[in-house]
């Protein structure tokens, strides 16, 4: 049986067992090649082949929903609902996503790629199912790490209150994939799993409640026999204590043994979990080996990134200063913090997928005379916006976000872009935000953050290539930084990592006659008096920055300019921003996607052409 073959699940139930096992290898080999090539995420793909092997034996997708928290081992999925032919296409521009997508097909219901949500898509779904009386089966697929996040506990929790039909699919993936099972332990399994003989120790439960004289007793007697039994294993006790049947464990690789327990879930009347353990990177050694591969196959942080610069410069602060501390929320080490770890662990702390408290804890940290940095993807940062506001804004507290991946990213696509972190993080009074332009700079902002005691600070660097400096091209403080002297026509304002391409737009522009003025502001909030007043005198101004660019740094340019000219009763020079639209970005390379918004050199020097000739 070929994987080619495969055109959708239909296909998959017609198939023996014994030729499930060459197709699932199959799938692995061509998860390896793919990766291998395009990058993505490799352990948590090699770990769900089986599992989603038998999702769609049991399910009939797209009539029943299965929904992937998070999208990121969804990739089998999308090879046995008709894609596979296309695979080779994965992240890159105007192929396959590497997430789910409901523009690719039907089976995607939804674009997951942030943690922890699924389970409230799924409440949601099986509430509309119920209202219009349908047959159709929920089926949510969670990550142990996913359970690290505050939603799912409260999509859990309404799951289990509501009583609806919804199957949750507990990917169990965080240790081997194969503990010391007792035959005691196996035979509750069974009996757990099987609706029958649970129906029929509950009628029993019933019948006896219903006997003169002792039946509460009687009663009370069985209920407490079977809970004395939950209590040996402590997650059937977790899940039922919320209202939702637990049925497992269950060897994650076992597609006979999964087919079985999947299909004794979906006949419940009732949510369910079907706790299921699999192992991270199965089938392929470096990836079973390498916990780092097994969380999103990236290796270690590269010297002469803007990563990198952070990790050595997290190192050094933790050395000088005793009161710093290091978070993250479950990515220590993409975002570089697995050095900082190494010299100082118990000043490192991974909170999981729970950004909204790490924020809060940070706040806390710093009221108790810590200095805590929070290491963090700009993407996941604005998930905790509220707390960032007024846990952390209204307290002025001196937390420092050290927010990795701002801009254009890149391969992940719509939901892993950082183009909100400028738009809301200047929105919190008294909130510091800057933008390094070099490694240098970024080293420079490092230090100054540890003096800015009077409130938060926002250091945002970009995940692409960073470029070094000279000591004499590197700020200070929040000073903005003249780069390149004009004429008076044209002033750039380049935000961080876009300060190169407006620099390369002045020399392609210089070509045609006209000198352009280029500022560094460094820190986008508070912007820079003496940046501003330049600025001012001159006929146009051009703000360039890889955020959104409304409401974002080129936007309080304009207003800056605009109340200065206000006050001193003249008229204020033409300010054209450019950035990242109001539109959700698809995935590609960020040099080319920041192209095809205009937002390299020669988009920039075309720009700032129409506009003055």
């Amino acid at each position: 049986m070929r994987l080619d073959a495969i055109k959708g699940p239909d296909d998959l139930r017609e198939r023996t067992h014994e030729e499930l096992v060459d197709l699932c290898q199959q799938i692995r080999a061509r998860i390896i090649e793919a990766v291998s090539a395009r990058g993505g995420h490799l352990g948590s793909n090699l770990g769900s082949v089986e599992l989603t092997v038998a999702l769609h034996r049991v399910f009939r997708s797209p009539h029943d929903v299965i929904l992937w928290d998070t999208g990121h081992q969804a990739y089998v999925h999308k090879m046995l609902t008709g894609r596979s032919a296309d695979f080779d296409s994965l992240r890159t521009a105007g192929g396959m996503a590497g997430y789910p997508s409901r523009t690719e097909s039907p089976h995607d219901w939804i674009e997951n790629s942030h943690a922890s949500t699924a389970l409230s898509y799924a409440h949601g779904l099986a509430t509309a199912f119920e209202s219009s009386d349908t047959k159709r089966r929920v089926v949510a697929v969670v990550g142990d790490g996913a359970m690290t996040g505050g939603m799912a506990f409260e999509g859990l929790n309404n799951i289990g209150h509501s009583g609806r039909r919804v199957v949750v699919v507990l990917n169990d993936n965080g240790r081997s994939y194969a503990p010391t099972v007792s035959r005691l332990s196996e035979s509750l399994v069974r009996f757990r799993s099987n609706p029958k003989i649970m129906r029929r120790s509950d009628r029993l439960e019933d019948m006896a409640e219903r006997i003169p004289w002792v039946g509460d007793t009687l009663q009370r007697g069985m209920r407490m026999s079977k809970a004395a039994i939950r209590e040996l294993w402590d997650s059937a006790g977790f899940f039922e204590n919320l209202g939702v049947r637990y049925l497992g464990p269950f060897d994650g690789h076992d597609v006979a043994s999964l087919e079985a327990a999947l299909s004794n879930a979906a006949e419940f009347d009732e949510p369910v979990v079907v706790h299921v353990l699999t192992q991270k990177g199965r089938g392929y050694g470096p990836a079973e080996q390498d916990q780092v591969k097994h969380l999103h196959d990236v290796g270690s942080v590269k010297p002469g990134t803007y990563t990198g610069m952070f990790s050595d410069m997290m190192v050094q602060l933790g050395g000088l200063h005793p009161e710093v501390v290091a978070i993250t929320a479950a990515m220590p080490d993409s975002t570089g913090l697995l050095p900082f770890r190494e010299h100082f662990g118990d000043r490192c702390i991974d909170v999981g997928i729970a950004e909204q408290h790490a924020v809060t804890s940070a706040v806390g940290m710093a009221m108790g005379g810590l200095r805590p940095f929070f290491a963090v993807y700009s993407t996941f940062l604005s998930r905790a916006f509220d707390q960032v506001n007024l846990d952390c804004g209204l307290h002025r507290a001196p937390v420092v976000f050290c927010i990795d991946r701002a801009g254009i990213t890149g391969d992940d696509g719509p939901s892993h872009h950082g183009v909100l972190d400028m738009v809301l993080l200047t929105k919190v009074p008294g909130m510091v935000v800057l933008a390094p332009s070099s490694l240098q700079e970024l080293e420079r902002m490092m230090l100054d953050a540890m003096d800015m005691t009077s409130g938060p600070v926002a250091i945002r660097w970009p995940k692409t290539a960073a470029r070094s400096v000279s000591t004499d091209e590197v700020g200070s403080g929040l000073r903005a930084r003249k780069a390149r002297d004009g004429d008076g026509r044209l002033c750039f304002i380049g935000v961080g990592k876009m300060l190169e391409a407006c620099e390369q737009a002045a020399e392609q522009l210089a070509a045609e006659g006209v000198e352009a003025t280029v500022w560094d502001p460094r820190a986008v909030s508070p912007l820079c008096d003496r940046m501003l007043a330049d600025a001012a005198e001159h006929e146009l101004v051009v703000t360039v920055e890889d955020g959104l660019r409304v409401g974002g740094a080129g936007t309080a340019v304009r207003e800056a300019l605009l109340e200065t000219a206000d006050a001193a009763g003249r008229a204020a020079p033409r300010v054209r921003v450019l950035g990242v639209p109001l539109n959700y970005v698809p995935h590609g390379k960020p040099d080319g996607i920041l192209a095809d918004l205009g937002l390299d050199a020669d988009g920039i020097a075309a720009t700032v052409k129409a506009d003055l000739f």
